[in-house]
């Protein structure tokens, strides 16, 4: 396991921030002083992980600031520049890797109240970054346009975090990830100056926000592509052995000509733990759960032939009381698992695309009953592979760091969802080069989200 900054589980030694200062320098702008209610949300699902669940026990900021403009947001980062006050962005708070909790306290903005769509086009749309993301998919329904992916927390998670904290999900078979060409067209940042400064980023430039964990900058707006809406269908298929599955997943997933946004092998075991689906995954039976465009739906069976059984399939439903199948799969399936046994956790890998089959069946030898994998098919650097976010029976800390070594001895990627700073949850275990300048350019006395970027030294402190 990657280290960490200095004594994360230890008591905060925070300084005494001047809260008041800070409350009359922002005038009106909305607060949350409640400790419960402060202490709540200054907490993501991080719980999913019993290292940090340890680690980050406690954090908490000491207010809440709700912006309802941007504006606002300029007034709160500009007093919190002068007053030297930690600010740590949140909105939703859907992430798993506490990138919204605050380590130093000081504020916590809650950017759930820029909400607005500017505008929609054909094929792009701006938007604030609080609005959650299946409201603005609902928005853009009638326009014939839907956005491109999203996470499997779409009902909760909001645009503006899924960009800073997300990497891909839903839709990243068709459509590859936040970091692909294309995927992110534009960004409004507010900086943490003094003085603060609006900038807006395009191009390149863009890319020094998306998964920055909100160290690089306060999104305001949000320039994103959108594709064409399609009636979808929720589709499950039964298979006898876990590698029909992924060697028929792999077939879907290529096939060009079938529309889909979600592939999603499942080994038998975990299936036990989905609740109402369980009915429609056979006892014994690896599954993969699809989303599948209605038209689409012959040319499935077509490519299905007689290799696995179709148990269910059902018109897409995400409105309150369904039970989408996505909310099954990413990291949904650890949550499913999770409501019924704390006693497991997971792991963010990435399979090799040029012998993926011949990988996954290494690592299921490897571990057996003690790592258990989904996959979801996604296109990476212009290629076919998988994601996965497997299931680890947790025993100690130091057993987890040997799962993670010996993932990336046989050349699986890992992501450590087990570590807090931008820098040990990615492969290459360092900040990105432009994201480390363009911090240093737009945060100079280091008081975005402090101690989520490891290697940064304020300019100013």
């Amino acid at each position: 396991m990657s280290a960490q900054p200095a004594s994360p589980s230890e008591p905060s030694s925070a300084p005494r921030y001047d809260i008041e200062a800070l409350l009359a320098a922002i005038g009106d702008v909305p607060v949350q002083r409640d400790g419960q209610v402060v202490r709540r949300r200054s907490r993501d699902y991080f719980w999913y992980s019993p290292v940090l669940n340890r680690q980050l026990h406690g954090k908490a900021a000491d207010l809440i600031c709700l912006p309802r403009n941007e504006a606002d947001v300029v007034a709160v980062a500009g007093a919190c520049a002068r007053l030297r006050i930690p600010l740590t962005v949140r909105a939703a708070a859907t992430g798993n890797y506490g990138q919204a909790v605050p380590l130093e306290g000081g504020v916590l903005l809650d950017m759930s109240g820029l909400d607005a769509i500017e505008w929609m086009r054909p094929g792009i749309v701006r938007t604030g970054p609080g609005i959650r993301m299946h409201d603005l998919d609902a928005a853009l329904r009638p326009t014939g346009y839907e956005i491109r992916m999203h996470p499997s927390t779409k009902r909760m998670a909001t645009i503006g975090g899924f960009v800073a904290g997300g990497s891909g999900g839903i839709g990243s078979v068709t459509w590859g990830v936040l970091r692909d060409p294309g995927n992110l067209i534009a960004a409004r940042v507010v900086t943490a100056d003094e003085e603060p400064r609006i900038l807006e980023l395009r191009g390149r430039d863009v890319q020094a926000i998306n998964h920055g964990y909100g160290t690089t900058g306060i999104i305001t707006a949000l320039e994103m592509p959108t594709a064409p809406a399609w009636d979808w269908m929720d589709v499950v298929i039964a298979f006898d052995a876990f590698e029909d599955a992924v060697a028929f997943g792999r077939d879907l997933a290529m096939a060009d000509g079938i529309a889909k946004k979600l592939v999603t092998p499942i080994d038998a075991p975990i299936t036990p733990h989905f609740g109402a689906l369980t009915e429609h995954c056979p006892p014994g039976k690896s599954v993969i759960l699809c989303m599948i465009a209605e038209p689409a739906m012959e040319s499935l069976r077509v490519l299905l032939g007689d290799r696995g059984r179709v148990t269910l399939a059902r018109p897409f439903d995400e409105s309150p009381g369904a039970d989408p199948l996505y909310e099954y799969t990413w990291n949904h399936t650890t949550l499913q698992w999770l409501k019924q046994d704390r006693g497991i956790t997971y792991l963010q890998c990435l399979f090799p695309a040029d012998r993926l089959l011949e990988s996954v069946a290494e690592m299921r030898a490897l571990f057996g009953d003690e790592v258990l994998y989904h996959l979801e098919f996604i296109r990476f650097a212009g290629k076919v592979t998988c994601s996965s976010l497997p299931i680890v029976r947790y025993t100690t800390e130091e057993r987890l760091a040997e799962i993670i070594r010996l993932h990336e001895a046989h050349g699986v990627m890992i992501a450590n969802p087990h570590v807090w700073t931008l820098e040990d949850g990615t492969r290459h275990k360092k900040a990105d080069a432009d994201q480390l300048g363009f911090k240093a350019a737009v945060d100079p006395h280091g008081i975005l989200n402090p101690g989520k970027m490891r290697s940064y030294v304020p300019l100013r402190p």
